[in-house]
């Protein structure tokens, strides 16, 4: 990482109230570098300029810290991050937060998975699982339903799929969170229902600023209620082609 790149991110993370250590700012740079590696093979990332990547998806991750602290008295918080990608958002907080995470990564696609891995060696990071395949598989098995502390996903779907994604993941009592542009009350307002049926409850839409992005950023927090009825998640591909709407 060159070093106008390590002082956009130290300077954006410390904005966020983050002070990464050394070993810290050196996952990250390693990370930048297998990113964009790897991109060149296979299609990780739109985004291609260092600079870009430390600030849409790196600190864009560190916006969801904040929920992270909510747990902060509980160890080994069991977080499953949906649809991650190159590792988005969870891997970054992982990062941060070595110890009070264990980290479960949702990712249907092959190619991703094993770049997924090879990260995950590179680094040396413990304490993670990578789930292969679609969140509605991983949602009616027994051992994965209702499970997780918090389930996280950033740019995967529209609101009313992506919680029927992720509700039935999260345990009574646990957090269903989305990261979502300024369009996000549209699709509180076509999701609210569904979101209701599957066991969930709106708690609050808070905006975050992400340092070095003039971007309209904001976290909505879902609250786990109730169960999640058994029909629910549908089978593979069901959700984006028949959204929960009502």
């Amino acid at each position: 990482m060159l070093k106008e790149d390590e002082i956009i991110l130290i300077e954006g993370a410390y904005q966020m109230g983050i002070e990464l250590k050394e070993s810290q700012q050196k996952d990250f740079s390693r990370y930048l570098e297998l990113l964009r590696e790897e991109n060149q093979k296979v299609n990780l990332t739109s985004l291609e300029t260092p600079r870009e990547i430390i600030i849409k998806h790196f600190l864009d991750s560190f916006t969801c810290l904040e929920v992270i602290n909510q747990y902060a008295k509980i160890k080994d918080i069991e977080l499953v991050d949906i649809g991650t990608g190159a590792g988005f958002p969870g891997l970054p907080l992982k990062i941060i937060c070595p110890e009070k995470i264990r980290l479960f990564l949702i990712e249907a696609k092959g190619k991703k998975v094993l770049f997924l891995k090879k990260l995950i060696k590179e680094l040396n990071l413990e304490g993670i699982q990578i789930l292969e395949g679609r969140a509605e598989t991983w949602g009616r098995n027994s051992e994965h339903r209702e499970k997780y502390d918090i389930a996280i996903s950033r740019a995967v779907a529209p609101l009313n799929i992506l919680a029927e994604y992720s509700l039935p993941l999260v345990k009574i009592g646990g957090w269903f969170i989305a990261q979502k542009g300024k369009s996000y009350p549209a699709e509180i307002e076509n999701s609210i229902s569904a979101i209701n049926l599957l066991g969930g409850r709106l708690v609050k839409v808070e905006k975050v600023k992400v340092p070095f992005l003039n971007q309209e950023r904001f976290i909505l927090k879902f609250e786990k209620i109730k169960n999640t009825p058994l029909k629910y998640p549908r089978r593979e591909g069901i959700p984006p082609k028949r959204p929960l709407y009502f």
